[in-house]
This record gives structure tokens, sequence and C-alpha cells, in this order.
């Protein structure tokens, strides 16, 4: 995004758009937007990388020296860090082969990608690592992707506290004349120095106008969310009376159908959740690293994705619809050559939805380690009604619960509803 934390140069008459707007591509609705990879290549710059992968990488001590103090930085504002870019899908074939799914669509998983290359801020300057923490939600609307339009992707920062903040990154396809929403993100991020071994400070963020002002008030409230989530987790607290009930009384209708010999009723409709998961084992390789020689977040994000969707293909017996993404965690680095294992497991299941969760572990079976990296919580839907899964351990019952609590969380929030003050301000500056 425009001019966040840059202490070595000052950018008060800097307009990055001077940068972004050599080779920049035409596309399908006329306006001009550097792309995706454009983009890309001119962060790495910025950062002061070669771009090239490098088994030893260089020392990065040296830049320690350029951490200014919060009190040298100066305050931004939402509309200096808002950027826009392209995946120009309707010219560029090869790029269509590399997103097209087996029905004509868009793949979601090389979209999460981009949108997590995206949200890192523009002018983040060589001293600073900004890595990705966590995404709150990631919702997708009800129009169908296509692989041969233009998408647009854009965001801003929405919050920031003393070393970290918070990137919306929405993304729009451009078809029969106009924009239409597809899904948009909110990236938590948080600033390292350039070793990785400290927090720094950044630009506080002030608001230049009524509408920044209700958009920074928001990532207040989603701050204050996130910690008491935390605390109310389940590993932290015992479950509500209600939520013990629920599990009781699906144990108890299983033991019914059980001693009353309707095994056959049992085995149609009911499944036990230790037979619904799946897995998978990824070599690491340096095309799948980040600009800090560690795996790439969107790389994660979308293998996770997938798997999940092969899970569904096989839980549902036909093929699945990613409704919501929630709640993912990035917990520890994953080194580019590791072992970077998966496991899906089906945990919670309503009408005709499928609650999946995805544990990500790195692996090093030289020193015989494994450490868990990522986790992410899947909403899938089905075309009927689906199997009930029920738990057979205390554990799997955590699960269940858990599961149950994302669930209803992503039913509440619809992505389809009318815009909130985040993708009215977006329009807004992308008009001007």
């Amino acid at each position: 995004m425009n001019y966040f934390m840059n202490p070595i140069k000052s950018y008060k008459n800097f307009n990055f758009c001077t940068i972004f707007c050599e080779n920049v591509k035409h596309f399908s609705s006329g306006k001009k937007l550097p792309t995706v990879n454009e983009l890309t290549k001119q962060r790495s710059k910025l950062l002061g990388l070669s771009g090239h992968y490098e088994p030893t990488p260089s020392d990065r001590s040296h830049l320690l020296k350029y951490l200014p103090k919060f009190e040298d930085l100066p305050p931004r504002s939402i509309k200096d860090s808002f950027l826009e870019g392209l995946i120009p899908l309707s010219t560029d074939e090869n790029l269509q082969e590399k997103y097209i799914t087996f029905l004509g669509r868009v793949r979601i998983g090389r979209l999460l990608e981009d949108m997590d290359i995206f949200a890192v801020p523009k002018d983040v300057s060589s001293p600073f690592i900004l890595v990705t923490a966590h995404v709150d939600r990631i919702g997708y609307t009800a129009y169908q992707r296509r692989h041969n339009e233009d998408i647009k992707i854009s965001g801003f920062v929405s919050w920031v506290g003393k070393s970290s903040m918070e990137v919306v990154v929405k993304l729009e396809q451009f078809f029969e004349g106009s924009w239409h929403k597809i899904t948009r993100a909110l990236f938590l991020m948080v600033a390292r120095n350039a070793t990785g071994t400290g927090s720094v400070s950044i630009n506080p963020l002030k608001a230049s106008n009524d509408m920044e002002k209700k958009i920074i008030e928001g990532g207040e409230e989603r701050k204050l969310r996130r910690s008491q989530a935390s605390t109310k987790h389940i590993s932290q607290m015992v479950p509500s009376a209600e939520e013990q009930k629920l599990v009781h009384d699906l144990y108890k209708n299983i033991r019914k159908l059980r001693n009353n010999n309707k095994s056959a009723e049992l085995s149609k409709n009911f499944v036990p959740m230790h037979k619904c998961k799946l897995s998978n084992t990824i070599f690491c390789q340096p095309e799948d690293r980040n600009f800090y020689n560690t795996v790439f977040g969107g790389f994660i994000m979308r293998h996770a994705t997938e798997l999940t969707w092969i899970l569904g293909f096989q839980f549902f017996r036909h093929r699945p619809a990613i409704k919501h993404i929630s709640d993912i965690s990035f917990r520890k680095p994953i080194a580019v050559n590791a072992l970077m294992q998966m496991f899906a497991k089906v945990v919670y299941t309503k009408d005709d939805y499928a609650q999946i969760i995805v544990n990500v572990f790195a692996s090093d079976p030289m020193e015989g380690k494994r450490d868990k990296t990522n986790t992410f919580h899947f909403t899938l839907k089905s075309s009927k009604t689906v199997d009930q899964i029920y738990p057979m351990s205390y554990h799997e019952a955590m699960l269940y619960i858990d599961g149950m609590r994302h669930f209803n969380t992503s039913m509440n929030q619809n992505v389809d509803e009318v815009a909130d003050a985040m993708d009215e301000y977006m329009l807004k500056l992308s008009k001007s």
C-alpha cells in the first residue's frame, strides 16, 4: 500500500502512481492498472532483493541502524495506502491456463495466493519484514467467476497498531460492462526488523475524513473481537451447557440406533468423524518462497483450499462449493526445504453444509521435529442434505463444538449484503 513505513526516504510529495504507470496493461473495462506480477517485481526491488533464490540468505543486520523511533514516524491516512492491481485474464492465455478450473471457472486457491501477495504494503523498506499473522474471514459471493475476464484486486490499510496492521483486500471481476464482487478479506500483518528478531513500530493511522474514521473504529472493534475469541476458545474454556447438551443428545441418538439394531439407518445417515479426513505432504521448493526465503503464505493457503475441496468432494460425493474461509492463523514460518504436511477433517455438518478444519505442520525428518504452523476453517456447501458427522472421543467432541462455532459465525455474516464503509470507500478511491 502507499508509502507506509519508510524511514530512509521522505514521501511527503511522492506519488507511487508514477512508478506503477510504466508498462501498465489495458484491460476490458478500459482503465489502466499494473498487473499483480508487476507489483510483485516492484516490491522485490523496494526491499532490495535480487529476486533470485540464495541457499544462504544475505546478511541484513546492517539495515537495523535504519530503524526509526515511533515518535519519528509521521501519521498516514487510509487513502495514502490505497492500491489497485490487475490479473489480466482477458488477454493473457498463459495466465488463463494457470487459473482455469476443469469447469471453466477460476481456481480459488490461485486467487488466495494473489491476495496474500497484495496484502503486503508496497512501500515497506529494506529494514522491515512484514508477514501475515492472521486472516479473519474470506467469504465468496454467488457470482460465477470466469477464467477469461479481468480480475481487479484492490485494498488499503484499514487499521494500525504499534507493530501490526489490518489490510483489507477485495477482488472484483469485470463482466458485461460492470465490476462484480468476488470476495473480500481482512489480513492482519505484523512488522519485524530486517533480521526477524524483533517487532518494529509502524506509522500511526490517522483518519482524514468521517469515512476513514468509521473504518478505523471498525478495526478497533475487530481487534477486540479477536482478543476475546482467543480467550473463549475451546482449548481455554469449558463448553457451555447448551453445547455440552447438544453433543450428549447426539451421543444418545447414536447409542439408541445401535441398541435397536438399526445399523443400516446408522450407516446411511451418520458418519464417524475419524472416517472423514484426508492428508497430503508437500516437499517445499525455492519457487514456493516469499520475499524472506520462507514458504509463501499464499502457497500454503492454496494447497489447504485444494485439499479441503477434495475432501468435500469425497464426503459429498459431488463437487462442493467453498462459501467461507475463516480464522486463518500463521503461527510459524515454514522453511523452504521443509516437508509441509496438511491434515483436513470434517468436524461439523448441518443441513447441506460441512465445516472442515485443516491443520498444517512443518516437518524435519532428519531432526525428527514437527511444528504446527497454520490452521484453516472452511465452510462448504452441498447441493443436497449431507450425512451427519458424529464424534467418537472427547477430543472429537471438542472439534465438533469448535466447528459448530465457526459455522454459526460464518453463516451470520453474509458477504452479499449491502456494501459497508470499506467497500464504499474503496469504490470512491478507485474513481478518484
